[in-house]
């Protein structure tokens, strides 16, 4: 597992589509993938816009940015999970990353929001 967060947004965006391409040929199987496919392969093109932000209010607007594509990306796990779309146990780990590079994107906002001026 990657541990620069760059190269670990982009490991989970190739998880994700690897995920999309297995799905099955179904009408509900490529709604949802799309849908993921799009918010799971944004969450490391937003982190690295933060990167870019000439303010710490757009730092922590484009970390929000790539934290609402995690939720809505955790959204569609469940979906596909819950929809016997794909078997729930091959999504975990896909669902824990989710879920950790939240915690870790929350703690940047945190971060970034202590440090910045008043």
């Amino acid at each position: 597992m990657p541990s620069d967060l760059k190269e670990r947004t982009k490991a989970f965006a190739l998880r994700i589509i690897r995920l999309y391409s297995a799905l099955p040929n179904t009408t509900v199987a490529q709604v949802l993938g799309k849908q993921i496919l799009r918010s799971g392969t944004s969450v490391g093109a937003h982190y690295r816009e933060a990167h870019r932000a000439r303010s710490s209010a757009e730092f922590i607007s484009k970390l929000n940015g790539g934290l609402q594509e995690l939720e809505e990306t955790a959204y569609w796990l469940e979906l596909l999970a819950e929809s016997e779309t794909i078997e729930a146990n091959r999504l975990n780990t896909l669902a824990q990353e989710a879920d950790e590079l939240t915690a870790i994107l929350v703690t940047l906002v945190k971060n970034a929001k202590q440090k910045r001026p008043t």
